[in-house]
């Protein structure tokens, strides 16, 4: 049983295992990714009833660019048609749709369709769904002390106002809290560039399932593994 009153508000995840959840059933990699939406529309369900504000995921790194071409347009079609068939869902249930990673090279028709989606979306409070999308966590360090840096020659800001609070209004979403737990899934042990300023006190939880076969039960699993946690933040 969770204790209703220790819900993380912030779980991120790095959802991993799509293609080899599909070569181990003799399937192309096309249909793990086509099961990986399923196990996000459990999950984004599962986050809102259980009472979580929060869920990003892991949708597309920067470094998948170097994927072979045609399955980088696979994972661009794959993201568009979750955007046409459920974003209208997803306005009706009250959840918020956010996109963070930079916009190049991402399709102009593609760019259209996110920026439709979050203006739609914008003002649900149930649950915010933030989707890390062209996404790398050292280019987000670098982006926001680029943005930093212009606006101590505009005079905003002067470099002796740097901090982390400070730099931390650079970000993607400034707005949004760090996570509270970060999972990843297909027994991967590492965190592949996500999120890299945000998880400094995170709690990391490793599952040995491809993503297309997490559950919410999974997620109830992981959530009640935070729960027998102790966080200090560094305190004693």
């Amino acid at each position: 049983m969770l204790n209703r009153k220790n819900i993380p508000y912030h779980v991120a995840i790095i959802m991993d295992g799509n293609g080899r959840w599909a070569r181990e059933r003799g399937l192309p990699r096309s249909a793990g990714h086509r099961a990986g939406i399923k196990s996000v529309k459990e999950i984004v369900r599962g986050a809102a009833e259980l009472g979580i504000k929060i869920i990003t995921l892991y949708v597309f790194s920067m470094e998948n660019w170097n994927r072979p071409k045609r399955e980088i347009n696979i994972l661009m079609r794959t993201f568009s048609r979750f955007l046409d068939e459920e974003v209208d869902e997803l306005n009706r249930n009250d959840i918020r749709l956010r996109v963070i990673g930079r916009e190049e090279p991402v399709p102009s028709g593609l760019l259209a369709k996110i920026k439709q989606a979050e203006e739609l979306t914008a003002e649900n409070n149930t649950l915010t769904v933030v989707l890390a999308f062209n996404y790398g966590g050292r280019t987000e360090i670098v982006d926001a002390a680029v943005k930093f840096t212009r606006a101590v020659q505009e005079g905003v800001y002067s470099i002796n106002q740097l901090s982390e609070k400070t730099f931390s209004q650079f970000l993607y979403a400034p707005d949004l809290p760090p996570p509270d737990l970060i999972i990843r899934t297909s027994g991967e042990l590492r965190v592949s560039n996500f999120l890299l300023w945000q998880l400094a006190y995170a709690e990391l939880y490793f599952v040995e399932k491809y993503w297309p076969a997490f559950t919410k039960k999974d997620l109830i699993r992981a959530i009640s593994e935070y729960q027998r946690r102790e966080r200090r933040f560094g305190h004693i």
